[in-house]
């Protein structure tokens, strides 16, 4: 008589078929193991079907790989199911991770160049906010410098992942957008991008693939959105004026970037850290790189 098939076998086509329709495709062990836990009773698997026996039978039978990322001092475990995207990968190295500035870019269509480094965002925990009034001579001093960028980064496949510990904003404005191998996952959502680069263009190839990808959205972009999210991010300094200017160079209608005018021009600002060789703009009263 022949040997009834084991309950996990029986069950392989509704556990597949579950993780074939998901919109995530990388997994730690522990959401594999909540996965296994959801979904016991309506696969009909045993108690006795461990996570182990659970991720070695989607392993051998199924589409699960297992992958081994270098971070630092430790190795990072994740599985994926089928094909999984490096931006995938690399925003579930962090817990509420979010992916920004140049990956967004390129997922929100702004260009088309296809990005060597990832960047990945876990918002730092809130700060309180200095209620020292902003100095001329303070912005000038700290604008004179270079930016500080994140040393913090691995190699994945053919990609540099950068992880970045970013301003705490309650995961604003982030949105669910496909990724090159359509699964889903968290981006900065199209405004607060074109303002995330602004405050960080050399987190997306520098001030001239910061003005592409403003001219990129110039159809798409809403001002009210954009406003409303930079009032809520509550920057020390005065953004507004660099936003402003690359509309109004991206070709922008006026009535369009003087909604970033009307916040107020109260300081002489710069488009970047560090501009040796600079011009002034007097409507913006803004420094940019001689030439741009």
């Amino acid at each position: 008589m022949p040997r009834k098939p084991a309950r996990i076998e029986v069950a392989a086509p509704e556990i597949f078929r579950t993780l074939d329709t998901a919109s995530n495709r990388v997994y730690t062990y522990s959401q594999l193991t909540s996965l296994l836990l959801s979904n016991r009773s309506n696969w009909n698997v045993p108690d006795y079907i461990s996570t182990d026996r659970f991720v070695s039978f989607l392993t051998e039978r199924g589409k699960l790989t297992r992958l081994e990322i270098p971070l630092r001092a430790q190795v990072l475990v994740r599985y994926t199911w089928g094909e999984a995207s490096t931006f995938a990968v690399a925003v579930s190295v962090r817990p509420h991770a979010y992916l920004s500035h140049g990956s967004a870019v390129f997922l929100h269509g702004l260009t088309e160049q296809i990005p060597r480094t990832i960047y990945v965002n876990k918002e730092q925990s809130q700060k309180t906010r200095s209620s020292l009034p902003l100095a001329q001579h303070s912005l000038d001093l700290a604008f004179s410098r270079a930016q500080r960028k994140s040393n913090y980064s691995f190699v994945f496949g053919e990609s540099t992942v950068v992880l970045l510990s970013g301003k705490h904003t309650g995961r604003l404005e982030v949105v669910p957008l496909p990724t090159t191998s359509s699964e889903m996952v968290d981006v900065t959502g199209l405004e607060r991008t074109l303002i995330d680069i602004v405050v960080r263009p050399a987190y997306a190839g520098g001030v001239y693939q910061v003005l592409e990808a403003y001219k990129s959205a110039k159809d798409r972009l809403s001002v009210n959105t954009l406003v409303a999210t930079l009032k809520k991010l509550d920057y020390v300094y005065p953004y507004h004026q660099a936003i402003g200017f690359y509309m109004q160079r991206a070709g922008y209608e006026q009535s369009r970037y003087e909604r970033l005018r009307n916040l107020g021009i109260n300081f002489d600002f710069y488009l970047a850290h560090d501009i040796r060789d600079r011009e002034f703009d007097s409507y913006w009263r803004l420094y940019f790189p001689k030439g741009f």
